[in-house]
């Protein structure tokens, strides 16, 4: 009898599991707030950006409430994990090691990633190169791990809760380079007052090792079923036109990629 109330028992349990892996009513996301034209937070603070648009047309075409939750960089895959809210959609590179910890959709961006610097500066990408040059990255970033791995001690790299804070230090003079995706030095840089005194330099950086394979929206490992629904709707948003309309407020481009 006890085996049988305990059979009971986890049938009972997994049947609950599965109503609630699909009551999916509301989605929570992840947003980091400081990183246009992905997001940012306007002087109301309202997040706005990228991808506080697809996250609210992706909420729209699964036929759920959207909220969205502002989370410095540094702590969001904790505070995803800490079930602060359900999704990461923050500019965040699949990568192997994220998805040790994390799944990923499908890309729903891909852009390069590339070097800027105060007009007539050069870069030679190597270790020769980079010796006694200051770099600013955001931390915790592929950025900062690309760098840090392949150019270890004889790069200086200089660490930043955000990208604005590192435009303001290489305006200044403090770096000489910052190291970011194209977009945002395009969106946080170059296209801002001043920003004609600035230029990329050196080459693009791809290498899907540390980049991945684009930028895709992070959940929890057991939420499959909110995975797949996030998949869905990325495509069939490409499939009806929202994302082309999203995309065309904040670039020139298809920021899909191929």
């Amino acid at each position: 009898m006890k085996k049988l109330l305990v059979a009971g028992a986890m049938m009972a349990a997994l049947a609950t599991g599965a109503v609630h892996a699909q009551d999916w009513k509301t989605v929570r996301f992840g947003i980091e707030g400081a990183y246009p034209p992905f997001s940012w937070t306007d002087e109301s603070g309202q997040l706005q950006g990228f991808d506080v648009d697809m996250a609210n047309a992706l909420c729209e075409q699964m036929q759920v409430k959207c909220e969205l939750v502002a989370q410095d960089w540094d702590g969001i895959i904790p505070a995803l994990l800490a079930r602060k809210y359900d999704a990461i959609i923050a500019a965040m590179s699949i990568t192997e090691e994220r998805k040790r910890t994390v799944d990923f959709t499908g890309k729903y961006a891909l852009v390069p990633n590339k070097f800027a610097a105060r007009k007539g500066a050069e870069l030679e990408l190597s270790k020769e190169g980079l010796v006694g040059k200051r770099v600013g990255v955001q931390i915790a970033t592929t950025h900062d791990k690309y760098l840090t791995d392949n150019f270890g001690q004889d790069v200086s790299l200089v660490r930043y809760g955000t990208a604005d804070e590192a435009y303001l230090d290489l305006k200044s003079g403090r770096i000489d380079y910052v190291f970011l995706d194209a977009t945002a030095i395009e969106e946080g840089l170059l296209n801002k007052d001043g920003g004609d005194q600035f230029e990329f330099v050196g080459p693009s950086v791809t290498d899907e090792q540390w980049f991945g394979e684009g930028f895709g929206i992070a959940v929890r490992k057991q939420d499959q079923k909110l995975k797949e629904m996030l998949n869905e709707a990325i495509l069939e948003l490409r499939e009806n036109g929202k994302y082309q309309e999203v995309n065309s407020k904040y670039f020139e481009y298809d920021v899909y990629g191929g």
